[in-house]
């Protein structure tokens, strides 16, 4: 597991799609890219997580304090993420910004019968999610994500709920859609933070090119 950037204090990961970031329940899910990198780096320590089916950059802190500050800095909203997804069908925003941004403002909750899933719910947590078009065709879109809140299936069930799932998604597609892509469609491409002890911004960037005209990539991963 080659490191994107390393240091003393940090790690950045590129996650391939249908690894783990940390170990699930039972024999058969311990395989995770937690442990991997561990095996390379004993200090690593997890601070955030990606979906299974979601790929893309994702961030350890090497020792205890370098876990508490870029712990901190997720929690102030402090880390900037950008995702990339290709969804069904091309999404209208009722408004957007000047820069073509526009914002999903819906509550999740865990639907408890039905875990993992999670729904929009006014009973659940706050979740905003900024999204904009990057291309389209007569059949889906290739779309930029940026997370404000960071709710699990968040980006997935937001474009879901207005119509417009992602591509391969196993769990909130309907199947003629899932069956599209042999993977979710949904990578996280960016990531932007301050340097936890030396105060530098980092900027990583991991865009992959997919493509809303089928076959939808151009290559695998």
């Amino acid at each position: 597991m080659t490191p994107v950037y390393f240091d003393e204090h940090m790690l950045v990961l590129n996650k391939p799609s249908g690894l783990l970031s940390v170990p699930g329940r039972g024999p058969d899910k311990q395989d995770c890219l937690s442990k991997r990198v561990q095996a390379i780096y004993p200090d690593a320590l997890v601070v955030h997580r990606l979906d299974q089916d979601t790929s893309g950059l994702l961030i350890m802190a090497r020792g205890i304090e370098a876990q508490r500050r870029i712990s901190k800095a997720f929690e102030t909203r402090q880390v900037h993420k950008r995702y990339m997804a290709v969804v069904v069908g091309k999404p209208e925003p009722t408004e957007k910004d000047p820069d073509g941004w526009a914002l999903i403002e819906g509550a999740m909750l865990l639907d408890w019968p039905n875990r993992p899933l999670h729904i929009i719910h006014p009973d659940g947590k706050p979740s905003q999610s900024r999204w904009r078009i990057l291309d389209s065709s007569d059949f889906a879109s290739l779309i930029e994500l940026e997370p404000v809140t960071g709710r699990t299936h968040q980006l997935r069930v937001h474009m879901q709920s207005i119509g417009h799932p992602m591509l391969g998604d196993s769990l909130y597609a309907p199947p003629e859609v899932r069956a599209l892509t042999t993977r979710l469609m949904l990578h996280a491409k960016s990531i932007q933070l301050a340097h936890p002890f030396t105060e530098e911004p980092l900027s990583f960037d991991s865009s992959l090119s997919w493509s809303a005209f089928p076959p939808f990539t151009s290559f695998a991963q």
